[in-house]
């Protein structure tokens, strides 16, 4: 049995993770969704709180993190020995890089940018009623949460097993990435894995059984 901590992306609420948390439950685990702080004022820190009081709740946690909380769930594995880090579609930001540097810095909290900015491989297996149930459920992030600073500072995180789930993009797609020095974090990473998914970047969603199964077999 596996006890996974679940941190959702930006936009999106723990209840984006109902079908996948059934699906780990009915494959004999344990899952609980993060519920991150989303008010006006919440910062990057708060969140960090949030992720760090689930994940000493939790029992040898296995943490996963979706797209930008991907650098939410590194920075648990920086702060607390945990089993494992899981990444789905994205990547863990370096210390002192801005949390979501791609968004702008507005002062005020940041509504979804719209399905226009994310057509392609990333919502392609999403039909647009599933598209309009996503957005009337999606919450605005925090200016001081998407232009917060991400801070790591002990290389244990380094020894931490991680599994890269990839969705709208290939294994081959971030080796490559690697390579080229654009994803340091994970060049440093001891033990790391590469799962396809064919799926876009929203997997709890359109495929939260097949999640679920990458999920159970990346905690082994």
């Amino acid at each position: 049995m596996a006890d996974f901590v679940l941190i959702q992306g930006l936009w999106l609420t723990p209840q984006v993770w109902a079908d996948v948390e059934r699906e780990l439950v009915a494959l004999g685990h344990r899952a609980r969704a993060v519920d991150l702080p989303i008010g006006a004022d919440a910062t990057l820190d708060d969140q960090v709180e949030a992720v760090l009081a689930a994940v000493d709740a939790a029992d040898d946690p296995v943490v996963v993190g979706h797209s930008a909380a991907a650098s939410l769930a590194w920075i648990a594995a920086d702060r607390r020995a945990v089993g494992k880090v899981v990444l789905i579609g994205g990547f863990p930001a370096p210390d002192g890089e801005v949390y979501a540097s791609f968004l702008p810095s507005t002062g005020a909290p940041i509504p979804f940018l719209g399905w226009e900015q994310f057509e392609g491989p990333d919502s392609a297996d999403l039909d647009a009623p599933t598209r309009a149930r996503m957005a009337s459920a999606m919450v605005a992030v925090p200016d001081g949460v998407a232009q917060g600073t991400v801070r790591l500072a002990n290389e244990r995180r380094y020894r931490t097993p991680v599994t890269l789930i990839c969705p709208e993009f290939s294994p081959n797609d971030a080796r490559d990435w690697i390579a080229s020095g654009d994803l340091p974090e994970l060049a440093k990473a001891e033990q790391l894995t590469f799962v396809d998914l064919d799926s876009g970047h929203w997997p709890m969603v359109s495929q939260p059984r097949a999640l679920a199964e990458a999920l159970a077999a990346a905690a082994g």
